[in-house]
């Protein structure tokens, strides 16, 4: 009985000890898009203060940014991703083709698990020296624009589509006078950049008269440089929803589950919501949004399912091999 006893006591301490110990260090990786990098830089910090506040330990974030397209292949090839939020729901059902990704993950998290909005701007020399006003003067010929590549860019899909509408609008969705808008569109952007950052920068560097852009990459350029550019809210643009989720497969081998979840979560609490809104997109919750109502200014938005039936159509009538932006942009 006696060695029982000692036995019992000795697992009790054991036990207690295991509950002193130190929270463990966990580690993610968050592959994203292009034009984030200065909101999860800000947000990455603010959730690591807040998740070791719980009394969770440390965890570090890191980061991975390029064209949405090109970061969904490079998780499908292997780059071990907790969590991906990128510029398209297309990008993220091909990781969950891959089987990667759970079916259903749109609903894993509110609002189609698109915790912020965004839309499609101009952003233009100082003084708008060619008078840029709407979508029609980007196909001018004495204007030239920066666009990315829609293959391998996520922000240049919604540019495209967002040009598309408004040429679908404009021409009483005449095909033949759509074609050709859509062609001189691209005539005046040759050559295309990989990414949306790739894009601004090369505008900054002083290349062409108007940058067709991300509102947050738009409102970064300004603040950064406010006597050099000026932004133009065309007449229609799109609703963009970047989208996030955890990629199963890779949180259930790291045992990294828990803090994954909680990393998006965070992303709708209203202290997330305010780095985002301070960091450019639009928030979802309207008591913040309220409060930047003079950021962001109000425009005519339409959705891709009003207008394009959703990701999976608009990606095979326009973007996948052959599609339309083949034919336009290639001519085959």
């Amino acid at each position: 009985m006696r060695k029982i006893l000692l036995i019992i006591c000795a697992a009790l301490m054991l036990s207690s000890c295991g509950n002193d110990s130190p929270p463990v260090t966990q580690k993610i990786l968050n592959v994203s898009f292009d034009p984030t990098r200065e909101l999860f830089a800000a947000y990455n910090a603010e959730f690591a203060a807040h998740w070791a506040l719980l009394g969770n330990g440390t965890v570090i974030i890191e980061q991975s940014h390029d064209g949405s397209g090109k970061q969904s292949r490079k998780v499908i090839g292997g780059l071990e991703a907790d969590v991906v939020t990128l510029a398209l729901s297309y990008d993220v059902t091909q990781i969950k083709n891959a089987g990667l990704i759970r079916g259903g993950w749109r609903k894993e998290f509110p609002d189609n698990s698109s915790p912020y909005t965004s839309t499609i701007v101009f952003l233009v020399r100082a003084g708008n020296p060619k008078n840029i006003r709407d979508w029609d003067d980007l196909v001018r010929d004495d204007v030239k624009i920066v666009t990315p590549n829609p293959k391998t860019s996520g922000g240049a899909q919604w540019n495209y589509l967002a040009a598309w509408e408004f040429a679908r609008r404009k021409f009483n969705g005449d095909e033949a006078q759509i074609l050709a808008f859509m062609k001189k569109f691209y005539a005046n952007a040759a050559p295309l950049d990989d990414g949306a950052r790739g894009a601004t920068k090369r505008f900054q560097s002083g290349v062409n008269d108007a940058l067709i852009a991300w509102e947050n990459e738009a409102l970064l350029s300004k603040k950064n440089d406010p006597d050099a550019y000026e932004i133009i809210t065309p007449s229609l643009s799109i609703l963009a929803e970047p989208s996030v989720a955890v990629v199963d497969e890779i949180v259930d081998r790291k045992g990294t589950r828990a803090v994954a979840e909680a990393y998006l979560n965070w992303l709708y609490s209203p202290a997330g919501q305010e780095i985002i809104a301070q960091n450019f997109y639009r928030p979802r919750n309207e008591t913040v949004l309220a409060r930047y109502a003079d950021l962001f200014k109000p425009l005519e938005l339409f959705t891709i399912d009003e207008a394009f039936g959703g990701w999976v159509k608009a990606h095979m009538d326009h973007f996948a091999d052959g599609a339309t932006f083949d034919k336009i942009y290639h001519g085959r």
